[in-house]
């Protein structure tokens, strides 16, 4: 347990920025998307926007969301 957890942390100092590996709840990323947690909780369930469900609960990495925008605003 301790060999993943220290090769997590160091995956997540290695990359860009400090914020990119940084885990958001479904309310940080409806505040960050300026949408209904209703909305966030549809796309991740229905596998639009990437998430993990730990348990109950959904989490998002900052870095996934970012990528998320930006390939949608590609789009159209």
């Amino acid at each position: 347990m301790n060999n993943a957890l220290s090769a997590s942390t160091t995956i997540q100092l290695s990359s860009g920025s400090s914020t990119d590996g940084e885990i958001l709840t479904v309310m940080d990323v409806a505040q960050f998307l300026r949408v209904p947690k209703s909305t966030v909780y549809k796309l991740a369930r229905v596998g639009e926007l990437p998430a993990s469900k730990i348990g109950k609960h959904w989490r998002f990495l900052r870095r996934d969301i970012h990528e998320w925008m930006h390939s949608r605003s590609k789009q159209g």
